[in-house]
């Protein structure tokens, strides 16, 4: 069983553990999490110290005795034990510590900068690439120029994300090349930043979808008019074709009246046709002409409607000029009891 003072690690402090384990390459666990609770789990402050005691410089703080290990069962690279952290002791601690400080001030200054590139990279959701340029190596010169300046790669990187960039023969290029893992962002960060892109896609795609509504709505319209519009047009054309055949049967009727009588002959019959409009035509027929004439007449004339009946007045009568159940032929005027000169009345019925 573990001490009582002995504790496991919280789900952070165990990524800064292993963290801390990438970015200095000690391979003891134990190391890297005494070195951690020494500085409080504070990580830039441990690599620091790491640097320097890999420069030679000492570190300001005393180790602390060993503890025994004891293996976490929850992730057997972590072993769990519990350290306090000392303060400089003496006056060569303490000096060293006042005189680092101006140092420790620049190198927090370099990191802050670097931070305002990656915190608006966070709150743009863009990627940052960061590029350290080693002014040593063979091959930088060619990929700065063949690779880095290519037009893709120019366009990739102003449309999709920012780009920071400096030599890491500079001091801040160095310490980003170093500390670089320690300016990720933590769990609860990124799992933010999937929170919010999952919020924007599912805005996006509900914007998405009521604008392929909209259009969907008004490609409808657009049809329903464009319908609307072709039957409209198809109405005007069906009716001129009507009013097309209509006067063409016109002009065949009045092509096949029989001549007028001329006032002398005593067959004839003189009629006064009182139209639906107040306008009075005359004309004569012959007493032996089928009243269909008259209705032919009347049909051929520009001014009577499309369908009509003819009425005497004396007595008030509907005159048979087409053929019907009752009267499969016409009588002649003679027949229908018509007088030497007659008054009749047109009655429309083309609303009926």
């Amino acid at each position: 069983m573990a001490a009582p003072e002995e504790q496991d690690l919280t789900q952070e402090q165990t990524e800064k553990l292993l963290q801390f384990q990438d970015l200095t390459g000690i391979e003891s666990m134990e190391q890297c999490r005494l070195a951690l609770e020494q500085h409080n789990w504070n990580m830039e402050a441990a690599v620091q110290d790491r640097l320097n005691e890999q420069e030679g410089v000492p570190s300001v703080f005393n180790p602390p005795p060993s503890r025994p290990l004891q293996v976490n069962t929850a992730d057997h690279r972590i072993y769990s034990y519990v350290v306090s952290r000392p303060q400089p002791r003496g006056l060569l601690g303490w000096g060293y510590y006042l005189i680092m400080l101006p140092f420790r001030f620049t190198y927090y200054t370099i990191l802050d900068i670097f931070r305002y590139a990656l915190n608006d990279a966070k709150r743009e959701l863009r990627f940052l690439l960061v590029y350290l340029h080693g002014d040593d190596h063979q091959d930088s010169d060619e990929f700065c120029r063949n690779t880095l300046c290519a037009p893709e790669v120019v366009s990739l990187i102003n449309s999709r994300m920012l780009f920071w960039a400096c030599s890491t023969n500079k001091p801040e290029g160095y310490r980003v090349y170093i500390l670089g893992g320690c300016c990720c962002p933590t769990q609860e960060e990124r799992n933010q930043t999937q929170v919010l892109r999952q919020q924007q896609d599912e805005a996006y795609l509900a914007s998405l979808r009521a604008d392929q509504e909209k259009e969907r709505k008004k490609r409808e319209e657009r049809e329903r008019k464009r319908r609307k519009e072709e039957e409209v047009q198809q109405q005007k054309l069906a009716e001129e074709r009507r009013r097309q055949n209509l006067q063409e049967e016109k002009e065949k009727k009045l092509e096949c009246l029989p001549p007028e009588p001329s006032p002398d002959d005593p067959e004839s019959v003189k009629i006064i046709f009182k139209l639906p409009n107040d306008t009075r035509v005359e004309r004569r027929f012959h007493f032996s002409q089928s009243l269909t004439v008259i209705h032919d007449f009347l049909f051929s004339l520009k001014e009577s409607p499309e369908k009509f009946q003819i009425e005497a007045n004396f007595p008030r009568r509907v005159l048979p000029c087409v053929p019907s159940e009752e009267w499969p032929t016409p009588p002649t005027l003679q027949e229908a009891g018509l007088g030497h000169t007659e008054v009749l009345f047109v009655q429309d019925l083309t609303d009926e």
